[in-house]
């Protein structure tokens, strides 16, 4: 169906990219760039081992706007698939649109010296795209992505409106490490340590978003495939979209999973100031306390072969029954198993979750089964080709009736 290239080399990206080679029929030519080269071929010669298929590889500053438009329209790609860091995206949008291209990104910008996680500036987007006849589709990730897809299949096939909606984000690995991220470590712990904020309708007006301190609300639920985990309340950007395409929702909730070793490290690392995100002076060098720390703990991608367990990411939505039956809660999720991802593609069920959807995203505007001109979220399309796909290329969901709301 066409080529595209892909922009990043972590665990996700190798997912994706990987995933693409299993799909010959809708990803005709596949290109990586990154930063760092040597990154690019290492996931090139493993999807050359397990697929047999050829992949191209770039050195590219994703920030050098000239360079990354250059490198664009020597590729010739139907598609660019952001999987670099937050940071860079509306730099690569801006390629995108300098070169004519459509684009694609897992997790929405934000700025480097502030944990502020907003739509407002890539939504700013829609009219360059619409005019240029370009299509750039936000979050096709996991959470931000399937999360906003399982809600608007609920709405389409089981639900007429959406009262209250929580998702729920559990990772039920060990890596052995005593302290490590499943993915980036400096946007792990800018999202976990950022406020967190969730949105509600008090007293029948309108929305709007309540903020809390971060890790101060938790509660503790039995997941299938995992078992009891203790959930904590934060903010996550697919918050700020469901609220925009579902009006009528009165809340909408995040919730993550995290084990008692990493809040204590956590906790212990805010304290001495290794999470801060604002330069220090450091033997006459300014350095970035959680970009250091980012350097010293382990590289997410190596911990696939030492991570046991399922992760078990879903939604919890009720309102009015579609049927006319009254008010229901349904409970969809997927439970993706560690093992069983790297075993397919080498790495760890995180990048898995988040890597598969990406893919399916940019199969979706290859194909031509989600289309437009303009900047656009996961709920702004028919949920069902998409659904369809993550029950073949690895991520099966489950749907089930709940006997009643949540209550907690």
């Amino acid at each position: 169906m066409g080529k595209v290239l892909v922009i990043g080399a972590g665990g996700v990206s190798s997912v994706a990219v990987h995933k693409m080679a299993m799909n010959p029929e809708i990803f005709t030519g596949i290109t990586i760039a990154s930063r760092t080269i040597g990154k690019c071929d290492a996931i090139a010669a493993s999807v050359k081992a397990r697929c047999g298929v050829d992949v191209a590889t770039h050195a590219i500053d994703a920030e050098d706007v000239p360079a990354l438009t250059a490198l664009i329209r020597a590729v010739g790609p139907k598609l660019v698939v952001n999987l670099a860091l937050p940071y860079q995206d509306l730099t690569i949008m801006d390629a995108c649109l300098a070169a004519g291209v459509d684009y694609l990104d897992t997790a929405n910008y934000e700025p480097k010296d502030v944990a502020r996680f907003e739509y407002k500036w890539q939504w700013a987007y829609h009219d360059r795209f619409r005019e240029k006849g370009l299509m750039a589709l936000l979050g096709s990730g996991f959470d931000p992505g399937v999360t906003s897809v399982f809600a608007m299949w609920l709405k389409k096939h089981k639900l007429k409106t959406i009262r209250r909606l929580d998702i729920l984000d559990c990772n039920g690995g060990d890596h052995g490490q005593p302290f490590a991220t499943n993915f980036n470590p400096e946007i792990n712990i800018r999202e976990v340590t950022a406020p967190a904020r969730h949105w509600e309708k008090i007293g029948g007006e309108g929305g709007a978003f309540v903020e809390s301190p971060a890790m101060a609300n938790k509660v503790s639920f039995d997941f299938a495939g995992v078992g009891p985990k203790t959930m904590y309340m934060m903010y996550h950007e697919e918050l700020e979209s469901l609220a925009r395409f579902i009006p009528e929702l009165e809340r909408a909730r995040f919730w993550m999973t995290f084990g008692d070793a990493y809040i204590q490290h956590l906790t212990v690392l805010q304290n001495v100031g290794m999470t801060r995100i604002d330069p220090v002076l450091f033997n006459g060098v300014e350095i970035v306390p959680l970009q250091f720390l980012k350097a010293v703990l382990p590289e997410p991608s190596t911990l696939g072969a030492t991570t046991r367990g399922k992760t078990n990411i879903g939604d919890i939505a009720t309102g009015e029954a579609l049927d006319g039956s009254g008010e229901k809660t349904f409970y969809i999720r997927n439970i993706c198993d560690h093992e069983g991802a790297y075993a397919e593609t080498g790495n760890q069920a995180v990048s898995y979750t988040t890597g598969v959807p990406a893919m399916i995203g940019a199969a979706m505007m290859l194909t031509g089964a989600w289309k437009g001109d303009g900047v656009f979220n996961m709920e702004q399309f028919d949920p069902d080709p998409f659904m369809a796909m993550l029950n073949t290329q690895g991520l099966p969901w489950t749907v089930e009736e709940l006997p009643a709301p949540v209550d907690f």
